[in-house]
């Protein structure tokens, strides 16, 4: 199924001139004189946004801590693309899936509790989410990760000059899950699960053993 001219007219009624390029990147039709942006210039709006919005800072201030006070281990950041179910998806030129939603998020551990803040905020329209959470660390029973599979209308990229309409369809999307668990309870967050993700969790554990010790 291709993306009608109405469509796409609609989505990008009311956006900025930036959120227009992204709606267009995940939308518009491509081929070899199409202006849509690039793989690689999608990348670089985001970690622009992403770096301007200071999020370490942030984390600090939201949770109301100074960073001497939670150096336990060092502040972790985890970090991903987010399959909220209004995101947008695409598979680019180069294979790899995006969303237009970003989510990151800050753990913070101070000598008896561990502080959680998450911003997520969104490429195509003004939209953002933001929390904070508390726990200690008598409470928590386990910090692990999961793959998970979330069901998205995603937009593949045309081949070639005449191909030019994305194609789209719903497909089951794997991403990786970090977990905090307590009692009766989780906190969740996007991740790229690689060997720095393992050494920052493999911490976590060492530290949650310790004070339950």
């Amino acid at each position: 199924m291709g993306i009608s001219d109405v469509t796409l007219k609609t989505a990008l009624q009311g956006r900025s001139p930036e959120q227009q390029k992204v709606i267009k990147y995940f939308m518009a039709p491509e081929g070899c004189f199409s202006k849509n942006i690039s793989d690689e210039e999608y990348d670089q709006l985001v970690l622009s946004k992403y770096t301007g919005l200071n999020l370490k800072q942030r984390a600090l201030d939201k949770t109301g801590v100074d960073e001497s006070q939670v150096n336990e281990i060092p502040p972790c950041e985890f970090k991903n693309w987010h399959y909220d179910k209004n995101a947008r998806a695409k598979r680019g030129k180069d294979g790899r899936m995006r969303t237009s939603a970003y989510q990151v998020t800050w753990l913070l551990f101070s000598d008896k509790q561990v502080y959680v803040y998450q911003y997520t905020f969104n490429m195509d329209e003004d939209g953002k989410k933001e929390k904070t959470e508390e726990y200690f660390y008598k409470d928590i029973t386990n910090f692990s990760t999961s793959s998970e599979s979330e069901e998205k209308e995603t937009w593949e990229a045309g081949k070639g000059c005449l191909n030019k309409v994305p194609t789209v369809s719903r497909k089951n999307v794997d991403h990786d899950i970090f977990k905090l668990i307590v009692p009766g309870d989780q906190f969740s967050c996007d991740m790229i699960n690689d060997s720095e993700a393992e050494d920052k969790i493999k911490a976590m554990k060492n530290k949650l053993r310790e004070k339950k010790g």
